[in-house]
């Protein structure tokens, strides 16, 4: 046997303390009326006490405490097996963290805000496995499939725009990486979220979407960042701006072309990010209506709760202690003349 709750049977203690103090009351109260007894008062009052009863309630109120602080700690006996099956789709995050993403447009920046979403849209989908892969010039797995969201929340911390080694943004790279992490059977349950400026410098994208199409994996896209567009500013350089080869400011812009393409040709959503408070419930109700499937099975060993019988003996003490009262009801012409109260020796 085990309990629930092992620190409610400190409250067991209360019994005797209850029995004690009961005790007590008990005494002071008979000892008051033993006084009436000796006065003449108490055969008039009508009133009978049977003494053998008295430590029979008192006991009766002791295990009536008892068994209430036994229920409180819930004991548990008895096994019995049950499996429990886990089932979800396997979703995984490509974020975008060249360093076009470092514009603010979208305040604070692009990578903020992306960031602030693969966050949001990881705790809105619970008990699906998620994994998170880095694109800038080369795709980077930062976590496979997990279904410890912590993970991925401790990994966006260490993401900062253009922290890779080879710089550029090649989203054909980062989405192969993802392809490769989803398991082997089955074309189903699979969801590719991709969260990026759009901005692209190579053509493997194309082909990436058709091996993720051909796989079954439906791509949703968020595109941060403005039409306007805004400059890229250099780190490394306070209030310097990236320029091209004729030295003008580099603005980037969202490529809405390729997200758009990236999601109607696998069955998935875009949306546009151009506002921090933008709404993804639209792309977390597509992901759970998904078929979803059995990641893991496993066999419990359950034990069984059995705070019913505590309870179940805490209720009957209780119905004997009122049932058990020291005191009755008598009526005069019962007592025979100059028989002593029972009252007299009470002490």
């Amino acid at each position: 046997m085990i309990f629930a709750a092992p620190k409610a049977l400190w409250l067991a203690l209360a019994a005797p303390i209850t029995l004690l103090l009961a005790a007590l009351f008990w005494q002071d109260y008979l000892r008051n009326l033993n006084a009436w007894a000796k006065a003449g008062v108490w055969e008039s009052l009508g009133v009978g006490f049977r003494r053998k009863h008295l430590w029979t309630s008192l006991l009766c109120l002791s295990i009536a405490v008892l068994g209430i602080a036994l229920a409180l700690a819930r004991p548990r006996w008895g096994t019995s097996e049950q499996t429990v099956e886990r089932q979800g789709v396997d979703v995984v995050f490509v974020l975008d963290s060249s360093l076009s993403m470092a514009a603010r447009d979208v305040a604070p920046s692009r990578l903020d805000i992306a960031k602030t979403l693969v966050r949001r849209l990881a705790a809105a989908l619970p008990g699906h496995r998620v994994a998170l892969v880095q694109a800038e010039g080369e795709g980077l797995v930062l976590a496979p499939l997990t279904v410890d969201i912590a993970i991925l929340d401790l990994l966006l911390d260490t993401i900062g725009p253009g922290s890779l080694p080879r710089p550029g943004t090649h989203l054909g790279s980062a989405l192969e990486e993802a392809l490769k992490l989803y398991p082997p059977d089955g074309e189903k349950h699979r969801a590719l979220i991709l969260i990026s400026d759009g901005e692209d410098h190579g053509s493997g994208w194309e082909q990436s979407l058709r091996s993720l199409a051909d796989a079954g994996v439906v791509v949703h896209t968020l595109g941060v960042g403005t039409t306007r567009g805004s400059p890229i500013p250099l780190l490394e350089e306070k209030q310097r701006f990236k320029r091209d080869q004729d030295g003008r400011v580099v603005v980037s812009k969202v490529n809405e072309a390729v997200l758009e393409r990236l999601a109607a040709d696998t069955g998935g959503i875009y949306l546009p990010v151009s506002s921090p408070g933008v709404d993804p419930a639209e792309i977390i109700r597509a992901i759970s209506a998904m078929e979803r499937r059995t990641f893991e099975n496993q066999t419990l060993d359950i034990r069984a709760e059995r705070f019913q019988w505590p309870l179940a003996l805490a209720a009957l003490a209780l119905v004997l202690h009122l049932i058990a009262s020291p005191l009755r009801s008598i009526r005069v012409s019962d007592r025979a003349p100059g028989r002593p109260s029972d009252l007299e020796d009470i002490e």
